[in-house]
């Protein structure tokens, strides 16, 4: 299981675009209104092609916690171990649990859990980073006013399942090694 996260600025617009016409592009007004910012959060699984997004309001070691809760008891509630790669920003951390939950609740958890970091300027090892990538370009690049709905919205879960399918990669190490080190 991979696991990442981005802020995202929503940005509406100050006034309506101008439609398209027969051979002019849409006008689109370069004033914007910032609405705040958000954050969203992807799991995948690139073995089986499953993704999931989930939209909050803050990037704290909370919200976190909250998602790794959302990966044991309703992504995967059957498994014994859960294996997440992600990097080393200062709220992936075991502790967040614990701070967040009362410590048996924590403890329930985290013992589920089993962290893979990536190392510093190995991101791109983290397949997350690519759905990441893809997200942004394929359904954030425009003025995005409400990212859970852009993101939930029909446009954008058309091109995530029309993508659901499991990833390829190529390294140097074998895959058996790959398999049991890092998913």
């Amino acid at each position: 299981m991979c696991f990442d996260e981005a802020p995202v600025q929503p940005i509406g617009e100050r006034r309506a675009p101008l439609t398209m016409r027969p051979g002019t592009p849409a006008r689109i007004d370069c004033e914007y209104i910032r609405q705040g910012t958000c954050n969203v959060f992807v799991f995948v699984n690139p073995r089986r092609g499953w993704r999931h997004l989930a939209v909050t309001e803050h990037r704290t070691s909370a919200d976190f916690a909250h998602q790794m809760r959302w990966l044991v008891d309703a992504g995967y509630p059957t498994a014994e171990r859960i294996g997440v790669v992600l990097d080393n920003l200062s709220t992936h951390k075991p502790e967040a649990l614990y701070e967040t939950f009362p410590p048996e609740e924590g403890r329930r958890i985290v013992r589920k859990l089993e962290f893979h970091c990536t190392p510093t300027h190995g991101s791109w090892l983290n397949m997350a980073e690519l759905e990441m990538s893809v997200l942004a370009r394929q359904c954030l690049a425009q003025r995005v006013p409400d990212p859970s709905r852009t993101i939930y919205g029909p446009a954008c879960s058309a091109t995530i399942r029309t993508r659901c399918t499991s990833v390829s990669a190529v390294f140097s190490r074998p895959r058996r090694e790959l398999n049991s080190s890092l998913l």
